[in-house]
């Protein structure tokens, strides 16, 4: 079966199709500035971009243009769309209702929309690419992968909030976690790499990109993750700002005479390695920065490698102890100089990398020292075989 994953954001919508036959990836594409003057549409196949230019007002235009060039009798790898056999939706937010995928129909819809008030960035747009695809491909199954679900197995001591019970009973504020197809794939498949059970290992993952999140994976279920009720929880990323003592907020805005509104806009866009380092919010540029003696973008990274390293002893701790980490993710993947200074002095766990493994970038690779007792690999992940796996399991099951 082919299925064709997508993951719609605001005014962007990415596609892929995978043969799930082989779990080869047919095509890439990615649709931007729907909405917006200058749309455009970006498809690979076997590395040749095939390239529409044309004013796209709505999710529906672009969900068409997506078909035909999927479709497309030079560019295209299908030959109708009788040859799709289902969808599958990255959503964000599914709250505490779904612990795992499901087939989208009216109720899980409903229910992404109750979820809008925690995901009011992604989920109406992930809402927008569900019904755009259905109107454009009515007949074609399609499935519903939550960020949050793999968190869904943490405990209440991990999950909740130290707020009077009332607002979690009431409003379900609680911690709920992201990335979560990215760690569930990645834990997995460190211990299918170590050839181990994963249901006996304690595995920390490390999710670092733009936005950044790190995982306790106990018995091949999440334990304790770092971001919350929203992503902007846990490490610093690209122009998040990460925890912080809530009365900043309040201090910050009385002194400026902002609202709530601007404050979290200025935590969600204009903080983290973006607002410390005055640089940029790429990674590369800050280290670059850094190289060159930029103080403030030193600290930056000081701070990322720092927050990393307290999520990983914390996690250990919580855990009884850790049998693999992992790096994943566009900074985790290709990240030398970061996973260097990460692990420089964990040998108090038993962990430790080869400076000369670790010299590789977006490739599956043990870089553990001969004599760690802990195993640290880089582990690329693959969120859209993930949601491709849950909608094949889902569809043939309804078969």
């Amino acid at each position: 079966m082919k299925i064709l994953i997508v993951n719609a954001g605001s005014s962007s919508l990415k596609y892929q199709l995978i043969d799930m036959e082989n779990e080869s990836t047919l095509a890439k594409g990615l649709v931007e500035r729907i909405g917006i003057e200058g749309s455009k549409l970006t498809q690979t196949v076997n590395g040749q971009k095939f390239v529409i230019e044309e004013p796209m007002e709505n999710h529906v235009v672009a969900s068409k243009n997506m078909i035909d060039a999927l479709t497309d009798s030079e560019h295209g790898v299908v030959s109708n769309m009788e040859d799709i056999g289902a969808v599958g939706h990255r959503v964000l937010h599914g709250g505490e209702k779904f612990t795992e995928s499901v087939i989208i129909n009216e109720k899980v819809i409903e229910a992404i929309k109750e979820n809008i008030p925690l995901g009011p960035l992604h989920n109406p747009a992930n809402l927008m690419g569900i019904m755009a695809c259905k109107e454009v491909m009515p007949n074609t199954p399609m499935v519903a992968v939550f960020d949050t679900a793999f968190h869904q197995t943490m405990p209440p001591k991990a999950y909740l909030y130290g707020v009077p019970m009332d607002y979690y009973k009431r409003l379900h504020v609680r911690r709920y976690g992201f990335h979560g197809t990215s760690h569930r794939y990645v834990s997995a498949r460190a211990a299918e790499f170590l050839g181990k059970d994963v249901k006996k290992l304690r595995i920390i993952t490390c999710h670092l990109g733009n936005g950044s999140s790190i995982c306790a994976v106990h018995n091949g279920e999440c334990v304790d993750t770092s971001m919350g009720i929203t992503p902007l929880e846990g490490l610093i990323m690209g122009t998040r700002s990460g925890s912080l003592d809530p009365a900043v907020l309040q201090f910050i805005m009385n002194n400026d005479g902002i609202d709530i509104n601007e404050m979290l806009e200025i935590l969600n866009k204009k903080s983290g390695l973006l607002g410390i380092s005055g640089i940029s919010s790429d990674m590369r540029d800050v280290d670059e920065a850094a190289e060159n003696g930029n103080e403030n973008a030193l600290i930056a990274q000081q701070m990322l490698d720092m927050g990393v390293k307290k999520y990983i002893g914390a996690y250990a701790a919580a855990m009884g102890g850790v049998d693999v980490i992992v790096f994943t993710a566009g900074i985790g993947e290709n990240g030398m100089e970061l996973r260097e200074r990460v692990m420089e002095d964990m040998e108090f766990l038993g962990a430790k990398i080869d400076i000369e493994k670790n010299k590789v970038k977006g490739k599956e690779t043990d870089i553990s020292a001969p004599d760690s007792k802990v195993k640290v690999l880089v582990i690329p992940t693959n969120e859209e075989l993930v949601i491709a796996r849950d909608t094949l399991d889902l569809v043939t099951k309804a078969k």
